[in-house]
């Protein structure tokens, strides 16, 4: 066996998102990501009565609210929270989203 022929370490960063991109789930990785990115595009003040729980393949992000009066401003707010989220993207990542009650 030769010295000549060592096979060079590749970053684990990128193999990783090779092997993600294999699975078909690098856009799921990243529409995910989207639970994390809800207190930054929302800000401090609705970040402090919401919590992002979990988004749907299709595009559903289920966002818990303390009280009925911020679900139903936010439910107004809607389509603007939905075109700040997904400005944060390359791809349109949520389609809707759904307000519930936190317990």
């Amino acid at each position: 066996m030769s010295r000549d022929k060592r096979i060079k370490p590749e970053p684990l960063g990128g193999v990783v998102s090779e092997f993600l991109k294999g699975k078909g789930l690098a856009d799921r990785i990243q529409q995910v990501s989207t639970i994390d990115d809800w207190a930054s595009v929302v800000g401090p003040q609705i970040a402090s009565v919401t919590e992002a729980m979990s988004i749907t393949p299709d595009g559903t992000l289920f966002v818990a609210v303390t009280t009925n009066g911020w679900m139903t401003e936010l439910s107004l707010m809607e389509p603007e929270l939905i075109r700040a989220l997904n400005s944060h993207a390359s791809a349109r990542r949520v389609k809707k989203i759904r307000f519930q009650l936190k317990r």
